[in-house]
């Protein structure tokens, strides 16, 4: 991360078993942030009601619920359960008052009806690793919400993802990698890993046509304003 210029991480939880991996990496390094929540690709986990997600959030260097959301795509069948699991986080966030990061995968529309339904605005947050179409992005941004953009913006098919990249107005855009997936150019088919972020940037610095120090300038800023992380702990 330091040779690549990338200061500061946040670590997603995307299940209570392995949480507590997540919050030690977190506390035992100054520049990483951690999460707390339930994937929704993850069944038979347990659904933590929504004290133990505000407990759980309480804990030091803990900045955002999630990851949550949905995904009609791995998972078929009645998946109310998913949707009950994504009101319980936004629920949470709200009372702890920390920002949500949301998964939305095949699922657009009932994503941003559960938002509006349960206020998710008033938590805000992040709609992470975005593969939706500009108008997705438009009403997410209504409600309060940043873009989050990763290596599949660099992929030659992704003509979507980077029609919504040239379009987010750079106060509202995050960078990411999704590590230890969706690895960018050069490196696309490898291991992802937080130093790669740089290639994502780049990307769309490029298809923006503007210095990619306004973009990592802006997706830092962004990032230290939207988790309420010190830009001086790197």
């Amino acid at each position: 991360m330091a040779a690549n210029r990338v200061t500061h991480a946040l670590i997603i939880s995307v299940n209570l078993r392995t949480l507590p991996d997540v919050l030690r990496l977190a506390a035992e390094h100054e520049n990483l942030y951690a999460t707390v929540g339930v994937h929704p690709d993850t069944e038979d986990a347990g659904e933590p009601t929504i004290d133990e997600l505000v407990a759980l959030a309480a804990q030091p260097k803990v900045v955002a619920i999630g990851e949550t959301g949905l995904d009609y795509y791995r998972l078929t069948g009645d998946l109310e359960w998913q949707r009950t699991r994504f009101r319980s986080h936004i629920r949470a966030a709200r009372e702890c008052r920390k920002p949500l990061v949301i998964h939305t995968r095949a699922a657009g529309a009932d994503t941003l009806a559960i938002m509006r339904d349960e206020r998710a605005g008033e938590a805000g947050g992040v709609m992470h690793c975005f593969t939706e179409t500009w108008e997705v992005a438009q009403a997410a941004m209504d409600q309060g919400f940043h873009i989050s953009f990763s290596g599949i913006v660099t992929f030659k098919n992704a003509k979507m993802v980077q029609d919504v990249a040239r379009r987010v107005p750079l106060d509202r855009m995050l960078i990411e990698t999704d590590s230890p997936y969706l690895a960018p150019v050069p490196y696309r088919g490898k291991t992802n890993q937080p130093a790669y972020v740089r290639y994502v940037g780049e990307e769309i610095a490029r298809l923006r046509q503007v210095p990619v120090e306004d973009v990592a300038a802006a997706t830092s800023a962004n990032f230290f304003r939207l988790f309420g992380v010190s830009a001086l702990a790197h």
